[in-house]
């Protein structure tokens, strides 16, 4: 571990604000060691695995880390249920008993919806235009009470969990392109409907390819002039509800992830120490060809300041 930020694990000043700020590992046994860190808020996609399949050195970092005696939870702005996350990463060859749980955004999305008990929710009408995935599978609104409406004038709020396809009334999905679905939300936006977004993330690394998610909708819709309820990263609630699975203070949490936009600014507002990993969604922002590259301190300065997040850890990949 190295108290400045440079190429290297060990090496000099990276100068400026940034080598005050950060600290460059090679690996996260240092932090793993310590008596600090006992609850581990762990992105997948771009910090566990590509979409596809694990990242080198992942899964043997999972399980040292549970040797240690970490309490690990997956926090994804993932639009699926946590089930559904925990059985996708045994799919894709991690041990689901390494960690106590998963909080994802569509998780969050569906207690909220279920329950009514937040204000802003209990204000909600029952009838929704749905914008949803279709070659990565429809999401299921069974046990919600929902009707789902083409009309915009029939609309009581958008629900965004993907950016493939519309949801219909027979519970199909209409294949649709995003242009599409924002001309969708142009009309919404006249009649000021309401949107809740299931998953924030602007994209997301699929085999080291960027894929558009639904917070391109959220985003577009805000610049509309619309109300959006954001269910994930970087509003804390995602991490107020990790932290209370593990029982834990945000002092003894720390979150991994690769977006600074939403997983280290998520853990800026929440007060929780984060890592940012660099072979992610911010690689070629940065400069980096091949997955365990090191980013220059110049570019990871320039970047931190851009979208005003600040890690206090740097790593190249989630390795031991």
């Amino acid at each position: 571990m190295s108290a400045s930020c440079s190429m290297d694990a060990g090496g000099g000043s990276a100068g400026g604000k940034i080598s005050m700020d950060l600290r460059c590992l090679n690996g996260i046994r240092a932090l793993a060691e310590t008596t600090r860190f006992k609850g581990w808020l762990l992105d997948q996609f771009g910090v566990l695995h590509d979409g596809k399949k694990p990242y080198p050195g992942a899964i043997t970092a999972l399980e040292n880390l549970s040797n240690c005696g970490a309490k690990m939870i997956v926090i994804s702005n993932s639009s699926r249920r946590a089930s559904t996350t925990i059985e996708k990463l045994k799919e894709l060859g991690f041990d689901p008993s390494l960690f106590l749980g998963a909080v994802t955004s569509g998780e969050l999305t569906h207690q909220y919806l279920q329950r009514r008990d937040d204000p802003w929710f209990s204000k909600l009408g029952r009838c929704c235009i749905h914008m949803t995935w279709c070659d990565r599978g429809a999401i299921s609104l069974h046990g919600l009470g929902l009707q789902v409406v083409n009309g915009v004038d029939e609309a009581d709020f958008i629900l965004v969990h993907g950016t493939e396809a519309l949801g219909l009334p027979s519970g199909d999905a209409q294949p649709m392109n995003i242009e599409d679905l924002e001309q969708i939300l142009e009309l919404c936006s006249r009649r000021r409907i309401p949107m809740v977004v299931a998953n924030p993330d602007f994209v997301t690394v699929e085999a080291r390819a960027l894929r558009i998610m639904p917070g391109t909708l959220g985003d577009k819709y805000e610049k509309l002039g619309g109300e959006v309820k954001w269910m994930g990263k970087p509003d804390e609630v995602i991490y107020k509800s990790a932290m209370a699975m593990a029982d834990l203070s945000s002092y003894e949490c720390i979150a991994v992830g690769d977006s600074l936009h939403h997983d280290i600014k998520g853990a800026n507002i929440a007060g929780i120490d984060s890592v940012l990993i660099t072979g992610g969604i911010h690689a070629a922002e940065l400069g980096l060809a091949e997955l365990g590259e090191y980013a220059s301190p110049e570019a990871l300065q320039a970047l931190a300041y851009k979208y005003d997040a600040h890690p206090s850890y740097v790593l190249p990949s989630f390795s031991w």
